[in-house]
């Protein structure tokens, strides 16, 4: 029981050493915010909105797996225009930039005002 007890410790600090390490390299850190990060509520505001009707028949929101009503707020992500409900789409992105469904990440491009511009 010692025995698998010192193993179990000697692996909590080979784990504690090794993310220590991902901190300190700058490329996993990159990488370790990029998932973490979402979009702010100022970005939120600024996706395309319609309503369930201007989408499929049919259609459901990848994020609570209902279907949407034809008179439900839906908000489109740029770039692949996926349809979700509002309120489900803002929790999602919140806390990551990425569509639910095809993954397409939404840049800062999106909402540079020079790059939307006619």
């Amino acid at each position: 029981m010692t025995s698998v007890i010192l193993i179990y410790v000697c692996l909590l600090c080979y784990d504690a050493a090794n993310t220590n390490n991902a901190s300190g390299n700058p490329e996993l850190r990159s990488v370790k915010r990029v998932q973490k990060n979402g979009l702010s509520a100022a970005e939120l505001e600024k996706l395309p909105k319609v309503t369930g009707e201007d989408l499929l028949p049919g259609s459901d929101c990848a994020v609570c797996l209902d279907e949407i009503g034809s008179e439900q707020p839906v908000k489109l992500i740029p770039g692949c225009n996926h349809g979700f409900h509002a309120e489900c789409i803002d929790i999602w992105l919140s806390k990551n930039s990425a569509c639910p469904i095809c993954r397409v990440v939404i840049g800062p491009d999106f909402f540079d005002p020079t790059e939307n511009q006619c």
